[in-house]
């Protein structure tokens, strides 16, 4: 008996897993974007460049947005230049 409900629980699991799959791939096909949202946009990104090009800290350039932390910052600013080297997925480590 608990052979068979263990059976059916591990198909249901299965059904679950792809209507879930199905799910993501149509609203990646609508261009919805999964994951937390970006707390720098690419225009703030850009009025943040001179700041921290000019050696100041991390903290600075977080502190002139106030939405974002030390680590977005630094973390940001990280994700923008390995994209402007064009490495498809950077380590933020």
């Amino acid at each position: 008996m608990l052979t068979v409900l263990g059976g059916l629980a591990e198909f249901e699991r299965e059904l679950i897993h792809l209507r879930t799959g199905e799910g993501r791939k149509r609203a990646k096909e609508r261009g919805v974007r999964f994951g937390r949202p970006r707390k720098l946009t690419r225009a703030n990104h850009r009025l943040a460049q001179p700041v921290t090009r000019a050696a100041h800290s991390s903290s600075r350039v977080a502190a002139s947005f106030r939405r974002i932390g030390f680590e977005t910052s630094g973390k940001t600013e990280r994700r923008f230049a390995a994209q402007r080297a064009g490495v498809a997925r950077p380590n933020l480590a």
